[in-house]
């Protein structure tokens, strides 16, 4: 059972007051909605790609029919094999077109329901220790803390916070997790793999975007621009999630706005 009031943190990480959480973090938890919006937010960075329509066509090769001893392949005068798939120059068989339709589409009903669940699932003790990060030694989860959390400008002050709250050990396993990635992806912009680390959701940038930009693994966020891919990176449930009072207080009103329309 989902509890109703949550404490909140001052940067020291002592208790700074008590907050009650909206209903949406009461969402059933719905992974095969979550999937589907995630797939869907991934598909949109892809880009559309085909092949020349005459690749490989391009030559006077004609098949010289039987009577010959070989295959009935397309060939040059030459006696070389030429047009045909699955010989050296010839066209592809099946080449990919741009009019594939590499786009997936969910329903608005759908896409809210999978951040809804995806928010609910951040809030789950056990499910973010199960998705892989370090928790024990954070107070509460879901972490929320006072407004000046989204004021700090200096990634030194961040991690004096972060370690205040008990977060730094997540990142420190993202730290660990660094490796460099075997084969070509080395050379096309993707050399590291680094696991993922905490989320820290805001209602404004009064410098924290600037202070966490070089934490390895953190993400920052604003409430209006959560989506489930942030909360379920690679459609894994139960990120673990830093969330501001006036944050939790936005995304209150926010429900309420949706619930109306």
């Amino acid at each position: 059972m989902m509890k109703l009031f949550v404490r909140v943190f001052d940067l020291e990480g002592k208790e700074a007051g008590r907050i009650r959480l909206p209903d949406v973090f009461r969402t059933p938890f719905r992974p095969d909605v979550i999937k589907r919006a995630v797939i869907a937010i991934q598909s949109r960075r892809l880009q559309p790609k085909g092949r020349d329509p005459y690749a490989g066509k391009r030559t006077t090769a004609e098949s010289w029919g039987v009577g010959h001893g070989l295959s009935r392949v397309p060939r040059l005068d030459t006696g070389r094999a030429a047009f045909a798939p699955g010989v050296v120059g010839g066209r592809l068989a099946h080449p990919p077109v741009v009019e594939k339709r590499i786009y997936k589409k969910i329903p608005k009903k759908e896409k809210k329901l999978a951040l809804f669940s995806a928010i609910a699932a951040s809030a789950q003790r056990d499910m973010v220790k199960a998705r892989g990060h370090a928790v024990d030694n954070i107070p509460e989860i879901p972490l929320v803390v006072v407004d000046d959390f989204e004021s700090i400008k200096r990634a030194k002050d961040l991690r004096r916070a972060l370690i205040n709250l008990g977060v730094w050990s997540d990142i420190e396993r993202v730290i660990e997790s660094v490796k460099v990635r075997s084969g070509k992806g080395k050379m096309r912009g993707r050399k590291k793999k680094v696991a993922v680390g905490p989320l820290i959701v805001v209602s404004k940038d009064d410098g924290i975007f600037r202070a966490a930009r070089n934490i390895p693994g953190v993400d920052v966020a604003r409430v209006r621009d959560l989506n489930p891919e942030l909360l379920a990176p690679g459609a894994h449930p139960g990120r673990l999630t830093v969330w501001t009072r006036s944050s939790i207080e936005e995304l209150k009103k926010a429900i309420l706005v949706e619930e109306v329309d």
